[in-house]
């Protein structure tokens, strides 16, 4: 699956979801960008954007774009508190739908 990191989400997570494609905003040049130009860019090349940005459905209207959006809510997004929420994810992309918004919910 090709899954495109959002830049709030640790570089170092990719390594942790491995068995996937895997590339950052930053990797990809698109840092900066707001969320709407930026969907529109992944889509193009990603299966899957993930997140920390738990606003992001309530900003932009997914179903229109062609990507799914995991959004990984933790704690904080430093990687320690990310880094749990690893296992849920891997067994969640396979299923995800193109335009359908999933949250993977760690604990505190």
């Amino acid at each position: 699956m090709k899954v495109l990191l959002d830049e709030c989400v640790d570089r170092r997570f990719a390594q942790a979801i491995g068995g996937h494609f895997v590339r950052t905003v930053p990797q990809m040049g698109w840092q900066g960008l707001k969320n709407g130009r930026l969907l529109a860019l992944a889509e193009k090349e990603f299966e899957v954007l993930v997140t920390t940005d738990r606003n992001l459905s309530f900003q932009q209207h997914l179903p229109k774009f062609d990507i799914a959006v995991i959004v990984l809510e933790a704690r904080s997004n430093r990687l320690a508190d990310l880094l749990p929420l690893a296992p849920k994810l891997l067994t969640l992309l396979p299923g995800v739908k193109r335009g359908v918004v999933r949250r993977v919910m760690g604990n505190g």
